[in-house]
């Protein structure tokens, strides 16, 4: 593949920051080497030199983000800001003052938003700059990126989606064209992308994060996380979204751990590809080698749990339909599924004690680990291709198919991450899911940094890594 160039990168003033950590760039704003004004005329030369091939911007802020950093620049606090002066991209299904939130949707309103999304403000408040929404399929219901609005494609493989719904982000963070980046997460809808592009991304736990998603967050199935090219960046993002500084501390895994190792899917009929799998395996052998305890076994998989993860999906895509403009608009796979879900309403299948259930049966589990490690994925990064234009039925069977591994954790509202784990004989990335009960945010993180240091991955794809930058972490 061709190496990317922009502007930005063949002007060493520029190219500079291309390609570094959001840690290192706001170390470099707070102690004056760069400047806001600087990072984001860095960033947005690389937008417009790689996002023709890509796609990943629904809009970029290109005045509006000068102006954003030149402000950060001027506040007196500048030199305690966690993201001073770092340009990010939020997903557009969460609101930004000033532009339109379309969700991927020709049914939503085009208005500006009044006003920005508890998630926005934070970073904002934390010195950050939003450069651009990014592209997401209609109503973040499938996994992989395309609407009326263009097809979204995987910088390690144009013929191949970035994952969805966070696809967008996955797809700009990984093409460097902004260094870190929010998503959410309501079936899998960070870690997915991140698993196709070769990313880090947590789906915090219930309650961590402000979720405040649509029309109720997919019955609190859906979370705010952060996209990023290393572990250190997932945690500094994340403290900031929770607002909790310590969780941008990645600590030393724990001397002791007990860790499950599970390869097979959730879903039955879901074939799990062989180097997938294998990317599981090679962690447990990796984490069993720092002395820990290592099982290989398969938690419970209820068919209680598959009925009540597809009864929210369906039903919290009904509930969102609803505060379209217009849904007559809608593509006919998101229309199914939305009456599918006033279905599920109408029946009651949204029993609240779903949750609770599902719960118990995982705490029985995880009564004998703290961790477990599973394939993100089970098949690589489906087709870039118009999913919106084929049937309802060849939507469900591609995207349950290939990402199985995730729903169940959300049902559940417990924490759980993506970690890149090498890459496949197709040339996209491998990736590996780790889970813990709530509250275990930390616990993955260090768990994710171990192997980060056991295993450093690519954090671009090929042909997209900046000049300046090493690909390596």
């Amino acid at each position: 593949m061709i190496c990317r160039m922009s502007s930005a990168d063949s002007d060493p003033a520029l190219s500079s920051s291309l390609g570094l950590t959001a840690r290192e760039l706001a170390a470099d704003v707070r102690a004056g080497r760069r400047t806001p004004r600087q990072l984001v005329e860095a960033v947005l030369g690389r937008i417009d030199a790689v996002d023709g091939d890509l796609a990943a911007f629904q809009v970029v802020r290109r005045e509006a983000a000068l102006a954003e950093a030149d402000a950060v620049a001027a506040r007196p606090d500048l030199a305690m800001l966690p993201l001073a002066g770092v340009p990010l991209a939020i997903k557009d299904n969460v609101p930004v003052a000033g532009e339109p939130m379309r969700d991927g949707s020709a049914g939503t309103d085009q208005s500006p938003q009044v006003r920005d999304h508890e998630v926005v403000r934070r970073l904002r408040a934390a010195g950050a700059v939003v450069v651009g929404l990014t592209t997401v399929p209609e109503l973040c219901v499938f996994g992989a990126t395309d609407s009326v609005f263009g097809v979204t494609r995987n910088p390690w493989s144009l013929a191949r989606t970035p994952g969805g719904s966070s696809g967008g982000s996955a797809a700009a963070v990984a093409s460097a064209m902004v260094p870190v980046a929010q998503g959410n997460d309501g079936m899998g809808s960070i870690r997915i992308p991140a698993a196709c592009t070769g990313l880090v991304g947590i789906k915090p736990g219930l309650g961590t994060v402000p979720a405040q998603l649509g029309n109720g967050s997919w019955f609190d199935m859906a979370e705010n996380g952060p996209l990023a090219t290393t572990v250190a960046d997932c945690a500094l993002v994340l403290s900031v979204l929770a607002d909790r500084p310590e969780l941008a501390i990645v600590a030393s895994a724990p001397k002791r751990l007990r860790v499950a190792v599970s390869v097979k899917s959730p879903v039955p009929g879901s074939i799990v590809d062989r180097e997938w799998a294998a990317a599981a395996t090679q962690a447990g052998e990796l984490l069993a080698s720092q002395g820990y305890t290592v099982s290989y076994v398969d938690p419970p998989a209820p068919t209680a749990v598959a009925l009540a993860v597809l009864a929210r999906w369906f039903a919290g895509t009904e509930l969102d339909a609803r505060t379209l403009a217009d849904r007559q608009l809608l593509e006919p796979r998101v229309a199914r599924h939305a009456a599918l879900g006033r279905l599920a309403l109408r029946l009651g299948l949204v029993k609240p004690k779903a949750r609770d259930a599902w719960r118990v049966v995982a705490s029985a589990f995880f009564a004998d680990f703290d961790v477990l490690v599973t394939p993100t994925l089970a098949q690589p990064p489906l087709e870039a291709i118009r999913w919106g234009t084929r049937s309802w039925l060849a939507n469900m069977r591609a995207n349950t198919r290939y990402a199985p591994f995730a729903a169940p954790w959300n049902i559940a509202g417990w924490p759980a991450m993506a970690v890149p784990a090498g890459v496949h004989s197709t040339g996209t990335p491998l990736s590996v899911q780790l889970v813990a009960p709530l509250g275990g945010e930390s616990l993955l993180l260090s768990v994710a940094g171990l192997l980060e240091t056991l295993r450093p991955w690519q954090r671009f794809a090929p042909g997209y890594v900046p000049p300046a930058s090493s690909a390596l972490g």
